[in-house]
């Protein structure tokens, strides 16, 4: 037995999770002497605080040890997860707690960067009053995950990747440790053994103790050879928890590897995910969401291909369904990439959110009734097809918004046909008013003209 029979049962990096400050390690540039934690510690003053940094480097760890110190209630919620009903119930709770034991409820968010701007607001008033200390952990640069407001209240503490030296420290201490750790094991890492685990581990403690623990379920004696590590490291890829942090970096890196057209790495991120047991229809979901916003209407026919992928998969089923997934990958990593529909959805939303009740124009609302139509419903509406071309100089914008540009097409791929599409239209409608000007009627002209043709078909 490796550890306490009541823990058997939980991770091993979970049960070596440092209590305090001396058995942490690494990040000595925040909790050396002298550093930031150190002197609030000594000032016994806690403020919030955002932890930015890499998986595995001891965001978590850090927020509960400071928790404890200062002997605070701690709640602990995931972004991923939690949502905010929930913690808006522990807010009011902690509320409370501080009106009749005069003092704050630790909040901890893991990935905060996960929560919206409308989310993370909720935090405010209760950060500014005192009734909690927000602690966040994110992976992303917080400049431009978290709003302002929250942002310029917290403290922002960035966390390095552990050094090799760190890693070691940690893997020994496991080890040996017997009441938490597999001391009780007597392992012996041989050769490259060690190496093999750092290497993996890339500066993330939990990855290095995830695969140590694979390894002490694998070795038969107390010897532990590259064999095993080997063994380990395969297991280890297949261990992928589809709600976790490993879940979002893969897809991350499909994701980016498209963005950045680069076909091969593509498919190493989609064999990896698939390899790992992901479902392929959240991955066919993806790279409809993909299709949409990175190549867009530089090449429409990718959404075509992301869903005719994700029919495929449903239709065919794994593994050969699977292919199909591939192709549609291939596809999107060599088209040409534009995300001017995104931004220009993006403005879009921004306007609908400053002004969302700018009254639809009398002229484009539809008079099903009489009594619509005598308050003006779609008085000097102008029918398209009755003009040339199939289209007016009408405004279609609420007054406030008029002369709003949303979308400015790329220059690669469709896009630029689309662009001269714009532009075609707009020459033409620039031509309409101009008749206007003249005291011209186009659209009486064009009725004309068509009257003309039906009375010669009738004839006929």
């Amino acid at each position: 037995m490796a550890a306490k029979s009541d823990e058997k049962h939980v991770p091993l990096a979970e049960r070596m999770r440092p209590k305090s400050l001396d058995r942490f390690y690494g990040q000595e540039h925040i909790i050396g002497e002298g550093k930031i934690l150190s002197q609030l510690i000594k000032a016994d003053r806690l403020v919030s605080i955002i932890f930015w940094g890499p998986p595995g480097s001891g965001k978590t760890t850090l927020g509960y040890i400071l928790a404890e110190y200062f002997d605070l209630p701690c709640m602990f919620f995931s972004a991923v997860l939690s949502g905010i009903k929930e913690v808006k119930q522990v807010m009011a709770r902690a509320e409370s707690h501080r009106k009749i034991y005069k003092q704050p409820t630790v909040i901890f968010i893991d990935e905060i960067h996960r929560f919206n701007k409308a989310q993370q607001g909720a935090f405010l008033p209760y950060v500014e009053k005192g009734d909690i200390i927000l602690f966040g952990s994110t992976t992303e640069n917080p400049s431009f995950e978290v709003i302002a407001p929250l942002l310029s209240r917290m403290k922002v503490l960035v966390l390095n990747p552990l050094s090799n030296e760190t890693l070691i420290r940690i893997i020994k201490d496991a080890l040996s440790d017997e009441e938490y750790g597999l001391g009780q094991l007597h392992l012996k890492l041989e050769g490259q053994a060690p190496q093999m685990i750092i290497d993996y581990a890339n500066g993330d403690a939990r990855r290095a103790l995830n695969t140590l623990e694979i390894v002490s379920s694998l070795v038969k004696g107390k010897k532990v050879s590259t064999k095993e590590v080997k063994e380990a490291l395969q297991k280890r890829i297949l261990l992928y928890d589809k709600k976790g942090e490993e879940h979002f970096n893969l897809i991350s890196a499909l994701h980016k590897s498209l963005r950045n057209s680069d076909v091969d790495a593509s498919l190493y991120w989609l064999a990896r995910m698939i390899a790992a047991g992901e479902d392929p229809l959240y991955i066919a979901r993806r790279l409809v969401r993909f299709a949409s916003e990175d190549i867009g209407l530089a090449d429409p026919q990718a959404l075509a291909i992301a869903l005719n992928a994700k029919e495929a998969y449903d239709f065919v089923g794994s593994p050969e369904g699977e292919l199909a997934l591939a192709e549609a990958v291939i596809y999107m990593a060599s088209a040409p990439k534009s995300n001017r529909a995104y931004v220009a959805f993006g403005k879009a939303m921004k306007d609908v959110e400053a002004s969302p009740f700018e009254p639809v124009p009398l002229h484009l609302r539809n008079p099903v009734t009489h009594l619509m139509k005598d308050v003006g419903y779609g008085k000097d509406y102008a029918y398209a097809h009755d003009f040339a071309f199939s289209t007016t100089d009408m405004e279609t914008f609420p007054k406030k918004l008029k002369g709003r540009k949303y979308y400015e097409p790329g220059s690669l791929g469709l896009e630029k046909d689309i662009q001269k599409r714009i532009d075609w239209w707009n020459s033409i409608k620039n031509k309409i008013k101009k008749e206007k000007v003249e005291g011209r009627n186009p659209a009486k002209k064009e009725k004309e003209e068509r009257t003309e043709i039906k009375n010669k078909e009738s004839k006929k």
